[in-house]
């Protein structure tokens, strides 16, 4: 029998075959469905890229329409779920919120029919509409308040800026959020989608697919990272001191968080259009000292170790878009998950076309030959 080469984190190992996204990590370049996230971050919406990535193609403006309107139609959750919430400790953090209203949600809605088109157009769209109803209500249930219930009459992420804050927002913050979303909708199988599809390939419902996904996804080397980013912004403080802390990170052999990535080698495309939409947003409303820490600290990085392939990630200025607009600093890693639910979903529905239980093998390194020996001899 050949044993494969031991890889950890299977780090390099194809682990299937897809169609909905591509990285090239040497040129800085990501895809959706074939189509550059920079022309989907200017001319899409949030809502049609998740079509494009769960259904393969870009939607017919009617197809559109009416996927729009089933999403607003879904977009409440059950007052059972809501009460469930509201025992949730107030001190909990939000991905563990939302990964058990996740989970809660196949209570309600799994049916197990996989084989369904019209079971898993319906799991798709109840998924996307109330993931971001649960996060919202989360955030004024901690603190004492009653959630606010959804508008139809607000497109999806001003529903949601809505629905956190009590208040319509600017559209420009909530077109900027928009993007932001699309930005985190998919990236090839990183962890969080490789959890997802694991789970999909025992046949479960999709709603412990995605809660599986979240736990996932919460940890601070996947999806948490972007919280760091603003404490570590905290703790320089100032312009003048970027570069001793650079260099102590450095001597110390420190992670310097939204720096370096797996795959890329160079700028993260999705950083250098987060830091488009961070430079927008303060030249129309004012600036903020912690952007100018945050460029200071990028060009020292890349100064230092530049030459390593280390640049600036999707997290390293996603957080200072998401502060801007007022957002909690532990609800970043909560609002990636409402974006990535899409390419979660669009994975799940490719691995059930294809579908083989993943069953991977290990290497056993421990010893042979021990006989056991009774409590009273040890």
């Amino acid at each position: 029998m050949n044993v494969c080469e031991y890889k950890p984190g299977l780090e390099g190992i194809p682990a299937a075959r897809s169609r909905i996204s591509y990285v090239d990590g040497q040129q800085g370049l990501l895809e959706y469905r074939g189509i550059r996230i920079e022309e989907l971050a200017a001319q899409s919406s949030f809502l049609e890229t998740a079509y494009l990535l769960i259904w393969g193609q870009l939607p017919s403006k009617a197809e559109l329409e009416n996927f729009e309107t089933e999403v607003r139609y879904h977009r409440r959750i059950k007052y059972r779920i809501r009460d469930m919430m509201k025992c949730f400790p107030e001190s909990g953090h939000p991905m563990d919120a939302l990964q058990a209203s996740a989970a809660a949600l196949g209570l309600f809605y799994s049916r197990r029919a996989l084989d369904n088109p019209e079971y898993i157009r319906e799991a798709v769209v109840r998924i996307l509409a109330k993931i971001p109803t649960m996060v919202a209500a989360f955030q004024l249930m901690r603190q004492g308040n009653d959630p606010v219930q959804p508008r139809d009459d607000l497109d999806y992420s001003s529903n949601f800026l809505y629905m956190l804050t009590e208040r319509e927002p600017d559209p420009f913050a909530a077109q900027v959020f928009d993007v932001c979303l699309t930005l985190h909708a998919e990236h090839t199988m990183n962890a969080s989608t490789f959890s997802a599809m694991v789970t999909a390939s025992t046949l479960t419902d999709p709603y412990a697919v995605m809660a599986s996904a979240v736990g996932t996804l919460a940890g601070p080397l996947h999806g948490g990272a972007n919280e760091e980013v603003i404490g570590m912004l905290d703790e320089i403080g100032s312009v003048d001191n970027v570069r001793p802390f650079v260099e102590d990170a450095i001597a110390n052999k420190r992670k310097i968080m939204g720096f370096g990535h797996r795959v890329y080698k160079v700028k993260d495309p999705r950083a250098t259009i987060l830091q488009e939409l961070a430079e927008q947003l303060f030249q129309k409303n004012g600036s903020d000292h912690y952007y100018s820490i945050a460029v200071e600290l990028e060009k020292v990085v890349e100064e230092k170790l530049g030459y390593k392939g280390i640049y600036a990630n999707v997290d390293f200025y996603s957080g200072l878009v998401y502060r801007y607009l007022g957002i909690p600093t532990d609800l970043f890693t909560p609002i990636f998950a409402i974006a990535r639910v899409a390419g979660w979903l669009a994975h799940w529905k490719e691995q059930l076309t294809v579908n083989r239980i993943f069953r991977p093998t290990q290497e056993y390194v421990g010893e042979h030959g021990h006989s056991y020996v009774p409590i009273e001899k040890r």
